[in-house]
């Protein structure tokens, strides 16, 4: 019976343990004020009517700001064949788009989803290009004219490069590697903040792709394709 509660409960909260730094230092900016206020409510009954909605919406705010920021483990061993998925989130499209050769996935990541990325394939940073844009909501298709971040990861002829893109709210973009540095799969490469799209470019005479539009998938576990 232990045991079980202890799965539960691991099961329910055990994503507390996996904050990424980013967050805790954020969600304190929140929950300390908050617990402030509260405590101050409690001893100062007159300014109950302002301390408590206070203290309440920045507790709130910070557990979710805590719960956004979730790091969980995955150390899941692709094999040399295997293209591996850099976001959690639901396929919007697999399509091609300016180059014909070149076939897109665009992955929806809900302000619930774990924003932090992941690199697609082992091999090298070739190249990153920051592009400022406009800040549509992730899942329009008008997205891809977002402020966005492409991340170029290639090892000979093959490539699988990352495209990190803002949506409509905190529209920020944090990139965690450098040109030339050498990438595992699955390995972080980055973040986006509170409601996003990532997209992956793939030479499509060189993949076959094993997921489907409308498809959760999740970071470092879900394979996009294989190499043919």
């Amino acid at each position: 019976m232990f045991e079980d509660f202890k799965r539960t409960l691991g099961s329910v909260c055990g994503w507390i343990f996996t904050i990424h730094p980013r967050g805790k230092k954020m969600s304190a900016y929140l929950l300390i004020p908050g617990i402030v206020l509260l405590l101050l409510s409690w001893f100062v009954s007159f300014a109950d009517w302002l301390t408590k909605p206070l203290a309440y919406i920045c507790l709130i705010a910070g557990a979710f700001v805590a719960f956004f920021f979730r790091n969980p483990k995955r150390q899941t061993i692709f094999y040399e064949d295997e293209i591996a998925c850099p976001a959690d989130g639901t396929i919007l499209s697999i399509k091609t788009e300016d180059d014909p050769d070149v076939v897109v996935i665009r992955i929806f990541l809900s302000i619930f989803n774990v924003h932090i990325q992941r690199a697609t394939m082992s091999g090298y940073v070739q190249n990153i290009t920051y592009t400022p844009g406009t800040f549509a909501f992730a899942n329009n298709p008008k997205a891809d004219k977002n402020e966005r971040n492409l991340i170029e990861i290639a090892d000979g002829d093959k490539f699988a490069h990352v495209e990190q893109i803002t949506g409509a709210i905190a529209r920020r973009i944090e990139c965690w590697v450098n040109p030339a540095e050498r990438l595992f799969a699955g390995q972080h490469i980055g973040m986006i903040y509170f409601g996003s799209q990532v997209a992956v470019y793939l030479p499509k005479d060189k993949v076959r792709i094993t997921v489907k539009e409308g498809q959760s998938v999740q970071g470092a576990i879900t394979v996009l394709g294989v190499w043919i």
